[in-house]
């Protein structure tokens, strides 16, 4: 039977099985949008201050990492995502026991595979940069804040889950007010650490660290303190087996899928370094601003998710349709005000990172080619998360790996080095959403019949 949620967690849960859509979808999207954009921030941050006030090899070492700690933790985060899909399901159902259960399996896998990325990461941070033709003047800095940031993985993939867990539920603002409260923790201490310190890429990564462990603690204490369905109890900690792999079936795929996505860029980044320190720093840069409107149409995207994986709970698949169009409507315009807005102070912005001219060239070159071809990328993320609430995770997965991902190791290895230039690399990043989108497109009136009759 369902318990009576405290009143003030049941104003921050949102009705996602009756009346109007648009005010919910964007009640639930806007704040974790939101919180993404402050994510980044904070940790552009990072970026802008190693930038500023130590060297743009530090600034080099910290952008080259981004692809490499993606690659190691988007599994783990995928099987975050089923767990908000299998939640968001047992509320649908009206199933209490089941929710709570699932909340306890969620924070421990959290915590397990947060200890297993830290161990796996730790044996193979050298290889994996030595791979990736990082030069010698940013290697070791490189290598101390890739080692630093694995150390932090356990309260980093904790934070993750525990977000997760809200998002079932439709509240996105109480990860949001956690994160604002580590954000600000991470800025005051990279400052600290780097400017009063003397410390480089090294520092920004122990900021980050202690700041994510800020943030998982707050949320676990919203947690603990809960009187709705997902308050957490000691005395139930315990993984249950059935819908662990209920969450496995749907993550994993969606964790496959951002580590082959990440191996890609990876593939990019090796490119990328081969082109020089300046490019590096520029095109680190671009990456940390034109990420902001992604996290706007990736939160329309899991809105989808959320949604959908409720209605189908509660047999609603009509509503499923309408969930579907009205998430990517308000993706396509959301985002495309921010692309919009961003091209035309694209100058301004990077500057705040670097102000060597030739780091803003290659800066402003990546933004153009990313951020024009962007509303392509939003059918891609709406889709998949269509497909997601479903539970049919390996259809998107299997589509990313052969759309994008092999699109642009074809491109790398075949295409760059006959005219081995920045745009000829950046080139692939439209290409590859255009094919994806339409194999996405066709895949999805293929068995759109099937689900809605199901």
């Amino acid at each position: 039977m369902f318990h009576k949620p405290h009143h003030s967690v049941k104003r921050r849960e949102i009705d996602m099985l009756h009346g109007s859509l648009v005010d919910k979808l964007l009640l639930f999207s806007l704040p974790l949008a939101l919180t993404g954009i402050l994510q980044q921030l904070f940790n552009a941050a990072d970026v802008a201050v190693v930038g500023r006030f130590s060297s743009s090899e530090a600034m080099a070492a910290v952008g080259s990492n981004a692809p490499v700690i993606g690659l190691l933790v988007n599994l783990f985060i995928g099987v975050s995502l089923g767990a908000n899909v299998v939640i968001s399901r047992c509320t649908g159902q009206r199933d209490a026991k089941a929710v709570s259960r699932a909340v306890h399996t969620s924070i421990l896998v959290a915590l397990f595979s947060g200890l297993l990325v830290a161990l796996l990461g730790e044996l193979i941070a050298r290889p994996l940069l030595t791979a990736m033709s990082v030069p010698g003047s940013v290697f070791p800095m490189a290598l101390a804040y890739l080692r630093i940031y694995l150390a932090g993985m356990p309260v980093i993939l904790l934070y993750n889950y525990e977000s997760a867990i809200f998002r079932s539920q439709g509240d996105t603002r109480t990860p949001l007010l956690c994160l604002i409260i580590a954000g600000i923790t991470n800025v005051g201490l990279n400052l600290f650490f780097v400017k009063q310190l003397g410390m480089a890429a090294d520092g920004v990564a122990l900021a980050t660290v202690i700041s994510n462990a800020v943030s998982s603690l707050l949320l676990f204490l919203f947690l603990l303190r809960s009187d709705g369905l997902i308050r957490v109890r000691f005395r139930d900690f315990r993984i249950d087996r059935q819908l662990l792999l209920q969450m496995l079936q749907i993550g994993i795929p969606a964790g496959l899928q951002g580590m082959v996505f990440s191996l890609s860029n990876i593939t990019i980044q090796s490119s990328i370094n081969s082109l020089g320190a300046a490019v590096m720093a520029g095109s680190s840069a671009s990456f940390n601003v034109e990420i902001l409107p992604y996290y706007v149409m990736n939160a329309f995207g899991q809105a989808c998710t959320t949604f959908t994986g409720q209605n189908i709970g509660a047999g609603q698949r009509e509503r499923c349709r309408r969930i579907l169009r009205q998430s990517l409507l308000l993706a396509v315009v959301f985002s495309s005000a921010i692309c919009a807005l961003i091209i035309l102070a694209r100058y301004p912005i990077l500057r705040l990172f670097n102000t060597e001219e030739a780091v803003l060239a290659y800066g402003s070159t990546r933004l153009l080619f990313i951020l024009t071809a962007y509303p392509v990328y939003v059918v891609l993320e709406v889709f998949s998360g269509c497909l997601r609430g479903f539970a049919r995770s390996l259809a998107p997965a299997l589509i990313t790996v052969f759309g994008i991902c092999g699109t642009r190791i074809f491109w790398v290895l075949q295409v760059f080095p006959q005219k081995p230039t920045f745009p000829m690399l950046l080139a692939v990043y439209p290409l590859s959403w255009v094919i994806s989108a339409v194999i996405i497109l066709l895949y999805y009136a293929l068995v759109r019949k099937k689900l809605y009759t199901v």
